[in-house]
């Protein structure tokens, strides 16, 4: 029986699919659940954000509404928009929440100019953890 000879290069490759189809499956995931429960997270999104003094707003119900439809809208997107969308900040930490950073960038480039929309302050990785720090409960340990 001949002996199967594995390469590093084939190793390297079959490791680098395997992280890729995990990173992938994790996405789904994440999307899916902020899809399903866009009304709670929205709630809890603009919140934070007020909380944290991050957003100035005359309209708290017309936030949430955009944020709503930014979460329902997301698992229906093409990855190369959504890849687009974050490519700005993609830097801005390792390992990052994919939904966290395309609304962390949709804050700073879109909602800036909503017509409710009076302020927005902090830098980009405040704006982030803010964000992150509701959407932290989607990601698998």
């Amino acid at each position: 029986m001949a002996k199967i000879h594995i390469s590093a290069t084939n190793a390297t490759d079959k490791t680098i699919r395997t992280i890729d189809r995990k990173r992938e499956r994790e996405r789904r995931f994440i999307l899916r659940k902020a899809r399903d429960n866009a009304e709670e997270f929205s709630a809890k999104l603009v919140q934070r954000l007020l909380d944290r003094d991050v957003i100035e707003t005359d309209s708290v119900q017309s936030l949430r509404d955009v944020f709503v439809d930014q979460l329902k809208k997301l698992p229906e997107m093409e990855e190369f928009d959504i890849q687009m969308k974050v490519a700005p900040i993609r830097t801005l930490i390792p390992d990052p929440n994919i939904l966290s950073l395309y609304l962390t960038q949709y804050i700073i480039e879109d909602l800036i100019n909503h017509p409710s929309i009076e302020d927005i302050f902090g830098d980009d990785i405040d704006i982030y953890r803010a964000i992150d720090s509701v959407f932290k409960v989607l990601r698998p340990q």
